[in-house]
């Protein structure tokens, strides 16, 4: 089969594709004939070699995917030959095959086609856990979303709006902006002309907002605090402008008792149930009209390198796939 593998850590031009064997599902493990494959900041990480998301080279690239199980291994009860799958924890899925435990895959409904999955489960299970567990909107609260017209941020502002809250969205271009409209964004913020956290403090009445999801990092973290009611939840879930310096605790206290969190997803999909409660409510959103999933493009698998050019470039309009076949 055709895989991306890595021989060394650097920029997109690292991406290399190579024939090698097609992996076989062993105990508890199915294998998935790869449809789509989705492009997210965390593979950037690995190829980069950052931190935790550093493989050990030669490795593979990719974590999401959709396509069909076409080898199902010893052990595994429910998941069978010829069923449309999804997955966001697929190691290696920029290729043409990957095995994944049936544990950590979920039946793709017929409504819903493979493309649509894969561009849902990273980006869609991340707007899922933000805003029903890591600070659970309600009626009444307001909302501040970075990226408003990005991947995950047009899926959080979405589902934020279907839980009754205001959105405030930022965002750096009139089409971005148009986006975050198109998804519900009640306030839209360019913040490449205004001051975002002058902005939200006027548009709250001087409150400020009960919440910020920021997944810019370093160049909203401080105004992403400034932006806060007292006793807010500042939220920081990426690092798309890089990491956030060490924080004093002490600054939470003087800027009004605030909550800081970072949350990942592997703590909100750890059990092959809660994985599939958060999937269920996204796919019947999808089936209902009550979540639109955007795709900004689409790859051939051997144009991996210039599908992470356009991510980093962070002009994508939506989500990025890359298509094996």
């Amino acid at each position: 089969m055709r895989a991306i593998r890595l021989h060394s850590f650097g920029g997109p031009e690292v991406l290399g594709i190579e024939d090698v064997p097609e992996p076989e599902a062993g105990e508890g493990e199915v294998r998935i004939k790869v449809a789509a494959a989705g492009v997210n900041f965390m593979d950037i990480y690995g190829r980069k070699g950052q931190g935790a998301y550093a493989g050990r080279l030669p490795t593979g690239l990719g974590g999401e995917a959709a396509g069909v199980i076409d080898q199902v291994g010893p052990g595994v009860t429910g998941p069978r030959v010829g069923d449309h799958v999804a997955s966001p924890s697929a190691p290696g899925a920029y290729a043409e095959y990957v095995v994944v435990p049936a544990a950590r895959v979920v039946k793709v409904p017929a409504g819903v086609d493979l493309t649509t999955a894969g561009a849902l489960m990273l980006q869609g299970l991340t707007a899922h856990f933000l805003a029903s567990s890591t600070y659970p909107l309600k009626d009444g609260d307001t909302a501040l979303v970075h990226a408003g017209a990005g991947g995950v941020g047009r899926l959080l502002v979405q589902i934020a709006k279907r839980r009754g809250a205001r959105v405030l969205a930022t965002v750096s271009t009139d089409e971005k902006e148009r986006l975050a409209r198109s998804a519900g964004a009640d306030e839209v913020i360019r913040y490449t002309a205004t001051d975002f956290a002058d902005a939200a403090r006027r548009l709250t009445g001087g409150r400020g907002v009960d919440v910020v999801y920021d997944s810019v990092g370093k160049d909203t973290f401080d105004k992403s605090l400034d932006s806060l009611r007292p006793r807010g939840y500042m939220v920081l879930y990426g690092q798309s402008s890089g990491p956030v310096p060490p924080v004093d605790p002490q600054v939470l206290n003087a800027k009004g008792s605030l909550f800081l969190t970072r949350p990942t997803i592997g703590h909100h999909i750890a059990t092959p149930e809660e994985l599939r409660g958060r999937t269920d409510d996204l796919f019947g959103l999808i089936a209902s009209g009550g979540l639109d999933v955007r795709v900004a493009r689409e790859f051939p698998l051997g144009e991996a390198a210039d599908a992470h050019r356009l991510l980093e470039s962070r002009q994508a309009l939506g989500k990025i796939l890359l298509i094996p076949g």
